[in-house]
């Protein structure tokens, strides 16, 4: 396949109307552990009952592998590893300006806001030398979507030596 041939696929591709991808056949919700309606997952409805109650079983007899609420992620061990941002010394730390946001944004920012404390993903720190903001964006689904606007941040912190290649300089 010739790199003109290539190209004309990726813009049919670029044409297609993003859907999305629903299963073939239904799903039912089974309950995994219970008296606790809320570890529940959904198989296939269309299962043969042999293959469904094997599957109901291991998932049962395994169900404490799951991380049913944010709070049952575990993370990494800081004596393994600890994550730190490799930022220019050079820079001086940026504090972006407040943004004003409605009722109902600032209602769904304080709820995701309280989630990730109670999971203990994130802690309340009283002098930040960085300062970014909150960015809500909506989903495809209608809910909200918390991110931060880590622009100036992004700018400060070196650059990839070693950039992705073109795929077309790879392929014949």
């Amino acid at each position: 396949m010739k790199v003109g041939d290539q190209r004309g696929e990726i813009e049919e591709v670029k044409k297609m109307k993003p859907e999305r991808i629903e299963p073939v056949e239904g799903y039912k919700e089974i309950e995994l552990s219970p008296g606790e309606p809320n570890k529940t997952t959904r198989i296939g409805s269309q299962m043969a009952p042999e293959l469904e109650a094997l599957t109901i079983d291991f998932l049962g007899k395994n169900n404490n592998m799951f991380a049913w609420s944010p709070s049952d992620f575990q993370g990494i061990n800081p004596e393994i590893i600890v994550h730190r941002l490799n930022i220019d010394p050079q820079c001086k730390p940026i504090k972006q300006k407040k943004r004003a946001f409605g009722v109902e944004r600032n209602r769904i920012i304080e709820e995701e806001v309280n989630k990730l404390l109670k999971a203990g993903y994130i802690s309340e720190i009283q002098y930040t030398s960085w300062l970014s903001n909150i960015v809500i964006v909506p989903k495809a689904s209608g809910k909200w979507h918390m991110c931060t606007d880590f622009t100036d941040l992004n700018k400060d912190c070196p650059k990839d030596p070693y950039p992705l290649p073109r795929i077309d300089l790879l392929v014949d």
